[in-house]
């Protein structure tokens, strides 16, 4: 029986085996990304500090409006501030510079750790993943818009460092919407202030129990993080 001549062996190709296995992200956190985690968690620290005693820094009696911008921005302590008599110029170089420190940390993680980081804060914050892709494409379309409205928050902070927003347009927009935030806030405590004394008047009123409901809202609240 006749064995057909297979023909010559071809040669091995050359060079390494190619892998089907998904390439992994080859980005580096520089040296000093760490610095950033940190300051972050300073900053979380003086949050939660300030969600805790919020209610006896607008006390009536003996408020400290100053310490609390210091803590914390947000909207409802920037109103809060405002009602328990900080001075305008007080209020506007704490809050310029609390609300600044918190998003240039932010961007900072977001340029240190890449992707990373955003999938650490859209966890932190229960993203789904048609929210995710929703929000991801906002940004990207619109960032002009995005960065001046939500100059307070933190995710998306970490997106233009993702994206290495170049430094004189972040500032510009940042700026844009911090001068926007704060006289939003301060017309609306004039508007309101009736009604802002009443809620200020109450707290000081019922100090003790809206700081214990306060601290036990902390703790119940970093708990559901720490879970995630």
């Amino acid at each position: 029986m006749l064995v057909s001549d297979p023909g010559p062996e071809l040669p091995d190709p050359v060079g390494p085996p190619v892998s089907t296995a998904p390439v992994a992200d080859r980005h580096q956190p520089p040296r000093w990304a760490p610095l950033t985690l940190l300051a972050f968690f300073v900053l979380l620290i003086g949050t939660n500090l300030a969600n805790a005693m919020w209610a006896t820094l607008v006390d009536n009696e003996t408020p400290n409006p100053d310490l609390l911008l210091v803590l914390s921005s947000r909207n409802r302590y920037l109103a809060g501030a405002l009602g328990a008599g900080i001075s305008i110029p007080a209020f506007v170089l704490i809050a310029c510079a609390r609300i600044s420190a918190a998003f240039i940390v932010c961007h900072l993680i977001g340029r240190a750790y890449s992707h990373q980081a955003t999938g650490w804060f859209k966890k932190y914050l229960g993203f789904t993943d048609e929210t995710e892709v929703a929000f991801d494409r906002g940004f990207e379309k619109a960032e002009w818009a995005l960065i001046p409205f939500f100059a307070g928050s933190n995710i998306v902070a970490v997106l233009t460092g993702v994206r290495q927003t170049p430094p004189i347009k972040l500032g510009v927009l940042l700026a844009i919407g911090i001068a926007g935030r704060l006289l939003l806030i301060w017309w609306l405590a004039r508007f309101f202030e009736d009604q802002l004394d009443a809620v200020l008047d109450f707290t000081t009123r019922y100090q003790w129990w809206v700081l214990g409901i306060s601290i036990l809202s902390v703790v119940l609240i970093n708990l559901r993080n720490l879970r995630r």
